[in-house]
């Protein structure tokens, strides 16, 4: 029973440290990471990573991706589909450029190594983003851009998701990749297909929503199915739980007067909320940093650096070109650029299983969970200084 100590340990601690970081409004992941890599075995080693432990990071990683899913808004992409897709595809598409040119050749490590840095630094965290939006409130253009594109984001990732789950298994040629993605796109389609028929038009699903209780035992039997129907078609499971969130969020878009349908999201988000947010996914970035274990050799500092670059040009460079291919302004342009920078939640799920099956050493682990709380803490500061210079140039 020693890991209900450890558990209880790291929890008080973890959230001590987030209630200090909340004042100089610093995002709780970097809070939940620190708390594993200072008692874990990299600093203090009061705390190491146990089986216990694993078992419960990895329910709360099917837990924020289902969360992640529900507080998504597939209607959002719609207001600015096309730029968005565009914005987000040039972004994804130069970052990965970037992390894999830098693991490949300045890091010198092998192929599969580099596709995989480059695929984590390819996604955009739509927690970062979303936060940026709600603090500094800009323009409906930005606002509507960066969601769709943080959105669109997200959905590449979970087709890179399918692609390291490949690379892991050994699996990884021209003739498996084809094969991979037409069985990740029938997926996400039938999914998105079922979710538009059974949430959007079925009216028997309002007897399953009507009561709080039933629609939550609902939700985790949807999440835990789809989980389990991804692994049985060859992707990962974490897949099955992020469709699973996405395809109940879109009761938003019902027809319903009374917007009853809205309303029980809403509780059901709400009652979902404190346990998640407050305990399980807490526990999957602390054991996270529990398992950050590098030899203080093998910490490159320079790459820590060059991946930084990487992920910060990588998003202003393409998701700014993606910007000015429709003919924005270059403000709105670096703005946009800026505000694609966080990394966060999704990356580290995607290192942790990427330690954990060989394809990356401890060294590109911390190099790439260091670039990742290195922007969740500066991409909200740079936006919020370059939006307040652009606001001074228009006034």
């Amino acid at each position: 029973m020693n890991y209900i100590l450890d558990l209880s340990i790291l929890l008080v601690f973890a959230k001590s440290i987030e209630w200090l970081f909340e004042k100089k409004e610093i995002h709780p992941i970097i809070a939940h990471v620190l708390t594993g890599i200072i008692l874990g075995p990299f600093v203090l080693n009061i705390i190491t990573p146990s089986n216990e432990l694993k078992v419960l990071s990895e329910f709360g990683l099917i837990m924020m991706m289902l969360y992640t899913g529900l507080t998504s808004n597939f209607a959002t992409i719609a207001i600015n589909k096309v730029k968005a897709v565009v914005v987000a595809s040039f972004g994804v598409a130069f970052s990965f450029l970037f992390g894999f040119l830098t693991v490949y050749y300045f890091g010198g490590y092998g192929l599969a190594a580099a596709i995989f840095a480059g695929a984590v630094l390819g996604n955009t965290a739509i927690e970062v983003t979303s936060g940026v939006i709600m603090r500094e409130r800009p323009d409906r253009d930005v606002s509507s851009i960066l969601m769709g594109a943080a959105f669109t984001d997200d959905i590449i990732a979970v087709y890179l998701i399918g692609v390291i789950t490949a690379l892991a298994r050994g699996e990884f040629t021209p003739s498996s990749l084809v094969i991979l993605t037409i069985k990740i796109v029938t997926f996400i389609v039938t999914v998105l297909i079922a979710s538009e028929l059974i949430f959007k038009r079925s009216k028997w699903i309002n007897n399953i929503i009507r009561d709080v209780n039933t629609f939550f035992t609902f939700t985790l039997i949807l999440t835990f199915f789809l989980a389990l129907l991804a692994e049985e078609v060859g992707l990962n499971r974490i897949i099955g739980a992020y469709l699973a969130g996405l395809t109940i969020s879109r009761l938003r878009e019902r027809k319903d007067p009374l917007i009853i349908s809205r309303i029980k999201l809403n509780e059901l988000i709400g009652e979902l909320q404190v346990v998640l947010t407050e305990f399980f996914i807490p526990l999957f970035f602390i054991y996270v940093g529990l398992i950050f274990n590098p030899k203080i050799s093998d910490v490159n500092l320079a790459l820590i650096v060059l991946l930084y670059l990487a992920a910060v040009f990588g998003k202003l460079i393409g998701c700014g070109f993606g910007m000015r291919v429709f003919g924005f302004d270059w403000g709105k342009s670096l703005l946009v650029g800026i505000g694609m920078g966080g990394r966060g939640s999704l990356e580290l799920a995607i290192l942790k299983f990427g330690l954990e099956s060989k394809l990356i050493d401890q060294t590109i682990f911390a190099a790439i969970v260091a670039v990742s709380m290195l922007t969740a803490l500066t991409t909200p500061q740079f936006f919020k200084a370059y939006l307040k210079k652009t606001k001074e140039k228009i006034s």
